[in-house]
């Protein structure tokens, strides 16, 4: 089986909205779509399902407020009480008003830092990842969607071209 693919360029977003609206009506797979910004409504054009991120980041914020109240109830009132401002540690719902903040800043560090860990993860970007860019012009002016060829190339270039693309290219991936 091959593994070509087609790089259909656009040198405008409007146009590239409308290329990937008729590319999916087609039944076309779109493997990919580079653009140089974000491009408002492409990932719903695609039918990309929408992120589960913020399902993670309630969850790390629970971990963080958990970590928080453990390590304050440990610290302040179990191992090391202390009288201050002459209010004594007893229990650590009398001192809880006090560790609010402290609860809310470990709430924030947890999830931001455990949120870019999830992202990086989960978008194989790795350290010292080479790049997977395949035209330089998708970072300056240029839209690229990468389309996968089903034995169907002659029919998918006519069909890129009728979108409005500029430039389509055949590609084989290794």
């Amino acid at each position: 089986m091959s593994n070509k693919v087609i790089y259909a360029i656009y040198n405008d977003d409007d146009i590239l909205m409308d290329a990937v609206k008729k590319t999916r009506a087609a039944h076309h797979h779109i493997e990919e779509v580079f653009t140089p910004f974000p491009v408002h409504g492409l990932d719903k054009a695609m039918g990309i399902a929408p992120t589960r991120l913020a399902i993670c980041a309630f969850l790390y914020g629970c971990v963080g407020i958990s970590v928080a109240t453990a390590m304050m109830n440990y610290i302040m009132i179990q191992d090391w009480p202390q009288d201050i401002g002459g209010k004594p540690s007893f229990s650590y719902i009398e001192n809880m008003p006090a560790f609010v903040p402290i609860m809310f800043e470990l709430t924030v560090f947890f999830a931001a830092h455990l949120m870019v860990i999830t992202f990086y993860m989960r978008s194989k970007l790795w350290p010292f990842k080479e790049a997977e860019n395949p035209d330089v012009r998708t970072t300056d002016d240029h839209f690229l969607m990468e389309v996968a060829v089903n034995d169907n190339e002659e029919e998918l270039i006519s069909f890129f071209q009728s979108t409005g693309a500029v430039e389509v290219k055949v590609i084989d991936k290794h």
